[in-house]
């Protein structure tokens, strides 16, 4: 049975389930309790489960990193929440350093079954500190799963995928994605590792990540009026990478948009471009074309916010540019604006 939700009541009920699940399963972090309650999605915790299983911490990112490490070590299974995927960095030592190694340094014998919550992307103007999508970092460092839902089922059933997991997880979610709605079936489950197609297509695949898949559809829906039909796949887990069926999206398209929600230079972007062009080489009639940040910090204003962040009208361009397109006329479009929904950071 599905229903209507969104994003951010999908990982609330992920939470909840889990929690009633196994009492072994706590969130914490910096707000969690707070009354906004990281965007609602830890509203009900405490009340349900107590200050035991739900409570926050101070401003000390290394230190409570040490602290869900050596509760996942001890048998618990943390949630350890970061509203600002930036500040991650202050614990960067325990994350790179001990949280993706010690299961390997163990031999196996140490489980580390800890999913750290990262909140990511832009809000309000909150600039070069509080925007950043470190995706590409964490993936870099063997050990550590990296997951970035895009829907509300994703958002559920990977989170709960990734609770039960005994390997270390972060767990990325866009802030423009909590008000998106879409049908949730709490029973689907769904591995980590496994990309999906959202839209069917065979004029060429666009690759994408986080938010960056709804601006991929609404492009394709635009592309779709002229008869240019984008098959667009959410890559959705960073890593473990689900190469096979890039790779065939490729195959069958022969032309390939790399769309990544992060800095194009040494972003995950190249990584994805790296495997299409070694796999589907023979196959592709141009080079693979990639979509980013440009190398600048994450700018404040809101006109240049605009010009900064990847859109809908930037994935029309560049695939008009590849297929060799006229471009198209974009005047009765309507796209989307986050300026009425987003009422604050937290």
């Amino acid at each position: 049975m599905t229903s209507l939700t969104t994003f951010r009541e999908a990982v609330n009920l992920a939470l909840t389930r889990e929690m009633e699940r196994d009492s072994t399963v706590f969130v914490f972090g910096l707000d969690v309790p707070d009354h906004k309650r990281i965007f609602g999605s830890t509203r009900g915790l405490l009340e349900q489960f107590g200050e035991d299983r739900c409570f926050g911490t101070p401003l000390a990112e290394d230190a409570m990193t040490g602290v869900a490490l050596g509760a996942a070590i001890s048998g618990l299974r943390p949630v350890h929440v970061h509203i600002r995927a930036d500040f991650m960095l202050l614990g960067i030592n325990q994350i790179a350093n001990m949280v993706s190694n010690l299961r390997y340094m163990s031999a196996g014998r140490l489980k580390i079954p800890l999913v750290i919550r990262a909140i990511i992307g832009r809000g309000w103007g909150q600039s070069a500190q509080h925007s950043k999508s470190l995706h590409s970092v964490f993936a870099h460092f063997p050990g550590l799963k990296v997951v970035l839902p895009t829907t509300p089922q994703d958002a559920y059933s990977l989170l709960r995928s990734s609770i039960r997991d005994d390997n270390p997880v972060i767990f990325m979610e866009h802030r423009w994605l909590y008000d998106v709605e879409g049908e949730l079936n709490e029973e689907e489950k769904i591995p980590l590792g496994s990309s999906v197609i959202r839209r069917t297509g065979d004029a060429l695949t666009v690759l994408a990540t986080s938010w960056m898949n709804i601006e991929a559809l609404k492009a394709a829906d635009i592309l779709a009026k002229r008869g240019v039909e984008l098959e667009v796949l959410d890559v959705r887990t960073v890593t473990p990478l689900d190469e096979g069926l890039i790779a065939s999206s490729v195959m069958k398209t022969r032309h390939c948009l790399v769309v990544d929600y992060d800095w194009v230079f040494c972003g995950f972007g190249a990584e994805l471009a790296a495997l299409i062009s070694h796999r589907c080489f023979s196959a592709l009639v141009k080079p693979v074309e990639r979509l980013g940040f440009a190398h600048v910090p994450c700018p404040t204003t809101r006109p240049l916010e605009n010009v900064f962040y990847p859109s809908a009208v930037n994935i029309i361009r560049i695939v008009e540019m590849i297929l060799e397109l006229d471009k198209s006329d974009l005047s009765g479009e309507t796209f989307y604006s986050y300026e009425h929904n987003f009422k604050g950071p937290f």
